[in-house]
């Protein structure tokens, strides 16, 4: 199609397709154009027409969007993005930011990075409303497009090759142990880390599976307790000589907070990669490129800390 066809063709018609398939709902997407319902239903009788597709079937309440309209959602997200920045005035200042964003985090973001970023955020933009959900890794593209997600912090999975990303830094595995604990003076060996019994913060299915892989290879140890909560195991301390195990950074919060020891795993285990993800529908937003200069640089200086005490 040659640039003076499109000209020729009605753009906003594909601006009203992206929020239909973002809302999946004539209502809802209607009052988001502030357009009456029956016009709405209108607009999206033209779409049909324009792009030859049914391109939404409905189930129950709800509009299913075709492949067909999923695919052109996702099109049309980095030109729509472009426009936005285009036509919006150039200049941010975070401290009159009121705008909403959602930012979708893992456990362990959630327990050991939120709590140092969240801090930073709102000392600069103390208006700014953030949301915080837990990460679907397995539909991260989703989630990232047509779900209203702004960003994920979570480690790099092959469903992330097509979203935008800023490495973090790597995560590792530590240990735990109260200042009472027999071994809390002494050098931990791979001998007595494995004569003792353990309480395992399993957070993520990544530390899991490294975790349990490299303790295969070597006798087994006793595990009384795998959570993905660091308080139930820290229940347990007073009344057992627990070694506890769970990711870097979430170990030094907790030795800091309730004066416990952080040991050096006795074994290796490879790092995790921690990434901040986001789309290319939000590439140009000035606010949210701000907040993602301020995520990556919190979390950028509290894991190369964890790095540098390892």
């Amino acid at each position: 199609m040659e640039l003076e066809e499109i000209y020729r063709q009605d753009l906003s018609l594909l601006i009203a397709l992206q929020i239909l398939v973002e809302e999946r709902s004539v209502t809802l997407a209607a009052k988001r154009l502030h357009l009456s319902q029956s016009a709405t239903s209108r607009i999206l009788a033209r779409l049909r027409e324009m792009l030859d597709d049914p391109l939404f079937s409905r189930v129950g309440q709800r509009l299913v969007p075709t492949q067909f309209a999923l695919d052109c959602y996702r099109q049309l997200q980095q030109p729509t993005g472009q426009l936005i920045n285009l036509l919006t005035p150039k200049a941010f200042n975070p401290f009159e930011c009121e705008q909403h964003y959602c930012v979708a985090v893992t456990d362990y973001a959630m327990q050991a990075l939120v709590p140092y970023i969240l801090p930073r955020i709102y000392a600069q933009a103390p208006n700014i409303r953030l949301e915080i959900v837990p990460v679907q890794q397995q539909e991260l593209q989703a989630q990232l497009s047509v779900k209203g997600t702004d960003m994920a912090i979570c480690r790099a999975i092959d469903q992330a090759e097509n979203l935008q990303h800023i490495f973090l830094g790597k995560v590792g595995v530590s240990c735990l142990l109260s200042p009472n604990h027999p071994l809390a003076e002494t050098e931990l060996t791979l001998d007595n880390y494995l004569s003792y019994p353990h309480a395992t913060i399993a957070i993520s299915d990544g530390v899991k599976a490294l975790l349990d892989a490299a303790i295969s290879q070597y006798p087994a140890r006793t595990e009384l307790l795998r959570t993905p909560h660091l308080d139930t195991a820290l229940a347990l301390q007073s009344t057992h000589p627990m070694i506890i195990t769970l990711p870097e950074g979430m170990a030094e919060i907790a030795a800091q907070r309730h004066g416990l020891n952080v040991k050096a795993l006795p074994f290796k285990l490879p790092s995790l990669d921690y990434k901040l993800f986001w789309h290319s529908r939000s590439e140009q937003d000035k606010a949210q490129q701000w907040l993602r200069s301020e995520i990556s640089a919190a979390t950028q200086d509290l894991l190369n800390q964890s790095q540098q005490n390892c």
